[in-house]
């Protein structure tokens, strides 16, 4: 349990080093606010509790306060990073949490068993379309160049004079973030989105990934005296193109064209850095001949090209010349063959003991190719499975009646057509819309597939997975789109998503097995079974603490079943950033993992506000690629809580039940719906414009059909906060009423030893801070029913302090967030400005719900969420 303590404990507070930014910053924001809006100058330094006017006056307000919670967090950002390398200046590189070397020292593996562990080794970041960044794509860049130039302010050696016009540079792009404005005007299209996902690769992530690989063979050399012939897989997945849950604007064109902007990207990045290199090795053959094998093989690269007599007597910035010329004009098969080239220049490079320079200038590009490939990412698809039995429907009524989904009839022609060596003919041409751009996916999958590059399209991940026949309809409108019959070379990833569909997860994929097409087509894939994790739809449908319980049990049970099938399971975890959508600190999460989950590979999604936090420059982008992969590598090696705890699973079966009682009963009080439309802005924000997908899935008006982004974004917004903690108070008090003093210890016993409810329960503490009943007192008077009001907002408020008392019962600290007092600074710092805008916004709320032709949402209203949401860190 020593690291467990070492994971737990709460950070140390703040370095003087931030709290100076903050002070220079803040200087030069209220520069900007004194030129462009000075009377906003004086409200933002009076008494938060005068009130700010509703009319026009609050948008350069609400504006200046939205950039000001923008530079904290960027200020933050920063000191994280220096505080790292300071950490690893003064201590070691072991001494740095979450690094490699740390994790390494911590294990005391031998050499083989390392290696064995690192060929394993994979970490799989997946950007996603879900539309949880309120920030703008030119916003973000100025942000990024505010961060750039906070580093260059790190350094001591600047004059007074120079760091002065460092300081300037950086008020100038402050006024540049308020001459921009954050909102959108228009909604992003598609193709805006594909583009704002690739920045980040070229912004930070292309030269952040060499430099993580370099963290490793340098933690390898400290912890075991030599570096491996391996390093850590990462392999970037997209759903940025490829995610038509829901979203009409992702047709086949488009995935087809985010496929080719991955290419065109990658390749203009390698371009890039292939021109630096040969800018650099200006190495003369007259002054350094290379050994006979290595100069035949490097001059088999320079006849490729046709100017070969360029740079003679440089071989080296004619072989790069010509590598370059090879990839502009499409002439690589492979990605094999490009690094076969790069593998060439270093090994000459070596040969005449240069590795200095082959380290600098070409390895970083070889170790870019092995993880980027010709695609930059893979792209998954991703489809509801209402929409493939739909098809799957509408061509079976082509040559008569389709059965009924759901019915034995309907299982039974599924399977004799997928053992059918040859199905029934269907017209494309009479089928409708839909069915023809499913078919036409899926041809576009087997196309690529098929070609050079097939790690271009990832799986297909189908969301609300509810049985084995979605999952075998699947395989089957494959079939009908051109794949063979033998096997399948298709990834069917289910999405797990209701409770209820991860309890039956296990019988479902025991069911998809059965099927000899199936089975033959899995085991093609090294008897690995994908499957993925949804995080948020399962703690809207039951809760915070039910959906935490469920999703681990869920774990446990799948990778039981498949290893009784010879199977092993791989999970996509569906996370997002806010606590109430699996948000959680990265080392900590994966640590919580149930033993024999992980075992070397993990998948996450990286959603909105999270890509942007933790990739947009390269020192936060390499310090979490590390963390995921130190982390995964710690969890395989030591799984964690063996041997099993029958009384913890037992407590937790009884407090997940209890929560999830708790929390359904909240949602079916009479006029919770309409307490949710009308105690905050949800209908409202599907007027901010931050993403192409609508806010449901198909347009109905009703909690089941909203999507989990939208739930959470809107009790964000009114600090009800209840997706992140409501249930269990409720549970915790019952279970302590029937278990008695024994109930008590197993509790206190679980709080000390188990990582996933010590998780849990710091997770819920912290979103009981950052909640506020007297806010959320302000937002339920926009009820207009009294007695709704009251009886819902009463139990809400109960439920609050029943979850407060639980927290403190198992930490034994009366003050709420007190274990957490970065947060709680942080927090504080920005709270008093947050309860003036929430105040704001109701008052904005009220005026357009009682215009009697409710046009457009005004925009101070829609900058009141853009607000909100900077301060507390996320939307969704």
């Amino acid at each position: 349990m020593q690291a467990l303590a070492r994971n737990i404990q709460s950070t140390p507070n703040p370095s003087g080093y931030a709290e100076e930014l903050r002070s220079e910053l803040h200087a030069l924001w209220q520069n900007i606010l004194m030129k462009r809006a000075p009377h906003v100058a004086t409200w933002a330094e009076t008494e938060p509790l005068q009130p700010i006017p509703t009319g026009s006056e609050a948008t350069p307000y609400l504006q200046a306060l939205s950039i000001w919670f923008q530079l904290l967090r960027i200020i933050d950002e920063n000191a994280e990073v220096r505080d790292r390398r300071m950490t690893e200046t003064l201590n070691g590189a072991e001494a740095v949490e979450g690094g490699f070397a740390e994790v390494l020292s911590d294990l005391s593996l031998t050499e083989s068993q390392t290696k064995k562990l690192t060929t394993e080794l994979c970490a799989g970041p997946t950007l996603t379309a879900h539309p949880t960044e309120a920030k703008r794509v030119t916003v973000l860049e100025i942000h990024r160049r505010i961060y750039r130039n906070l580093v260059s302010l790190e350094t001591q050696r600047w004059t007074p004079t120079e760091r002065a016009e460092l300081l300037n540079g950086l008020e100038g792009e402050i006024d540049l973030l308020w001459l921009t404005g954050e909102l959108r005007l228009s909604r992003p299209s598609l193709h805006d989105e594909i583009e704002w996902g690739l920045q980040f690769f070229r912004d930070a992530i292309f030269d952040a990934v060499p430099q993580v690989m370099d963290r490793f063979d340098q933690a390898c050399v400290h912890v075991l005296g030599r570096t491996l012939n391996e390093t850590p897989d990462i392999s970037f997945h997209s759903w940025i193109g490829g995610d038509r849950d829901g979203n009409p604007n992702v047709t086949t064109e488009m995935t087809a064209l985010a496929l080719q902007r991955g290419r065109e990207t990658v390749l203009e990045l390698y371009q890039q850095a292939l021109d630096q290199a040969a800018s650099r090795l200006s190495i003369s053959a007259l002054i350094l001949p290379l050994p006979e094998s290595n100069r035949a093989r490097v001059q088999k690269i320079v006849d490729r090209a046709p100017d070969g007599g360029r740079n003679r007597n440089e071989p080296f910035r004619q072989a790069l010349n010509a590598i370059r010329h090879q990839l502009t004009n499409s002439g690589y098969d492979h990605i094999s063959q490009f690094i076969s080239d790069l593998d060439a220049l270093d090994a000459a490079l070596c040969a005449v003991n240069a590795g200095i320079l082959a380290r600098r200038h070409i390895r970083p590009l070889r170790r870019a190719a092995s993880v980027f490939g010709f695609r930059t990412t893979t792209l998954d698809i991703r489809q509801n499975s209402t929409v493939t039995t739909d098809v799957l429907a509408e061509i079976w009524g082509q040559t008569g009646q389709a059965p009924e989904y759901g019915t034995p009839e309907w299982s039974a022609r599924l399977r004799a057509e997928l053992a059918d060596q040859n199905l029934p003919y269907q017209n494309r041409d009479a089928l409708s819309e839909q069915a023809q751009e499913l078919l036409a996916l899926l041809t576009l999958v087997h196309s690529v597939r098929s070609g050079p590059d097939p790690k271009a399209i990832g799986p297909f991940i189908l969301s609300m997975t509810r049985s084995a026949d979605d999952i075998l309809g699947v395989y089957l409108l494959a079939r009908y789109a051109g794949f063979g019959s033998e096997t399948l070379d298709i990834s069917v990833v289910p999405l797990f998503e209701t409770i209820a569909d991860l309890r039956n997860a296990p019988a479902i994929l025991v069911d998809v097995l059965g099927v000899p097409l199936a089975r033959r087509s899995l085991k093609t894939g090294g008897n690995t079974i994908e499957v993925m994790l949804g995080y948020s739809d399962s703690g809207k449908d039951g809760g915070f603490f039910c959906s935490t319980w469920e999703l681990e049990r869920a774990q446990r049970r799948i990778v039981s079943v498949l290893a009784s099938q010879g199977f092993k399971a791989t999970f996509f975890h569906g996370r997002g950033g806010s606590v109430s959508r699996g948000g959680a600190p990265t080392g900590r999460a994966i640590a919580a993992q149930p033993s024999g989950t992980i075992s070397g590979r993990l998948r996450v999604t990286e959603q909105g506000e999270v890509v942007s936090t933790k990739y947009a420059n390269r020192g936060t982008a390499a310090a979490h690629l590390e963390l995921l992969l130190s982390s995964t590598l710690r969890h395989t090696a030591n799984p964690g809580e063996t041997p099993a705890r029958p009384e913890f699973d037992d407590a937790l079966d009884a407090l997940s039940e209890l929560s999830q009682t708790a929390y359904v009963s909240l949602l079916q009080m009479p006029g919770f719906l309409d307490y949710f439309q009308q105690a905050s802005p949800v209908e409202e924000l599907a007027r901010l414009k931050i993403g192409s997908r609508p806010a449901r899935r198909f347009g109905a008006a009703s909690l089941d059909d909203l999507r989990a982004i939208p739930w959470v974004f809107a009790w964000s917004q009114n600090r009800h906060l209840i997706t992140g903690w409501y249930g269990f108070g409720a549970a915790m008090a019952n279970f302590r009423k029937f278990r008695g003093q024994r109930g008590d210890e197993v509790l206190q016993d679980m709080f000390q030893h188990s990582r996933l409810f010590r998780l849990a329960v710091d997770e819920m503490e912290k979103s009981l801070y950052q909640a506020d009943m007297s806010i959320a007192a302000l937002y339920s008077e926009l009820v207009c029913d009294e007695e709704t009001r009251q009886n819902i907002s009463q139990a809400i408020h109960a439920e609050y302090e029943n979850a407060c008392r639980a927290v403190q019962f198992l930490t034994g600290d009366q003050t709420i967030g007190h274990r957490f007092p970065r947060l709680c600074e942080r927090f504080d710092r920005k709270r008093a400005e947050l309860a003036r805008i929430h105040a704001l916004q109701v008052e904005l709320l009220r005026q357009v719900r009682n215009e009697p032709q409710a046009g457009s949402v005004p925009v101070p209203l829609l900058q009141s969420m853009n607000a909100i949401s900077a301060g507390l860190g996320w939307t969704g």
